[in-house]
């Protein structure tokens, strides 16, 4: 039985990656996202998590304004070592470049959402939201699997503490009027 050689290139250099090294390196699994410097490779997803994805994609690419635009699974650089990637982000428009685009500005998105699973459960639950605040986006929103249905927790930046706030725990209907009016039936998941 034989070993598959570790690739030189997972081998972090001093200091760690940089977020341009996501776009650099060569054969990086999908959905690779860099924390700390360091490259963070995601399981394959469960049903529930890519189901969640599809609806919130879907629904709020209905109900944003024309000056809005909506992402799945795209990272985000936030700083020097710094690329996360929400399961689903909603930007400025202004801020798309064109299809060659492989990360997208802090200061132009206007919602990061983490679809939490059991293996990103810290990342999504902690980091990330820490990550995210800091860096200036406004709204989050960290969706928990709880018996099999999505509950929505929604939070939002405050900016003398540059800290999230909890602003409302959603179970089976999303009605929110910030960053714009949304209103989803999360029992839609059923139907999917």
């Amino acid at each position: 039985m034989s070993v598959e050689p570790f690739p030189q290139w997972l081998r972090p250099p001093p200091g760690g990656f940089v977020a341009e090294d996501l776009d650099r390196l060569p054969d990086l699994p999908p959905h690779t996202e860099l924390i700390d410097g360091s490259l963070v490779f995601v399981s394959p997803q469960a049903e529930f998590h890519m189901l969640v994805i599809s609806l919130l994609e879907g629904r709020l690419r209905q109900l944003a304004p024309a000056d809005m635009r909506v992402r799945r699974e795209m990272t985000v650089t936030l700083g020097r070592d710094q690329r996360p990637e929400p399961d689903v982000l909603v930007l400025r428009a202004a801020a798309i470049k064109g299809p060659a685009t492989t990360t997208y500005r802090a200061e132009d998105v206007v919602l990061a959402v983490e679809v939490v699973s059991a293996e990103s459960r810290t990342r999504d639950r902690e980091r990330k939201p820490q990550l995210y605040a800091r860096a200036g986006i406004t709204h989050f929103w960290r969706v928990e699997n709880v018996d099999e249905r999505p509950v929505i927790y929604v939070y939002e930046l405050d900016p003398a503490t540059t800290a999230y706030a909890l602003t409302g725990i959603h179970h089976d209907r999303l009605k929110l009027s910030v960053p714009f009016d949304i209103d989803i039936d999360l029992t839609d998941i059923d139907r999917l």
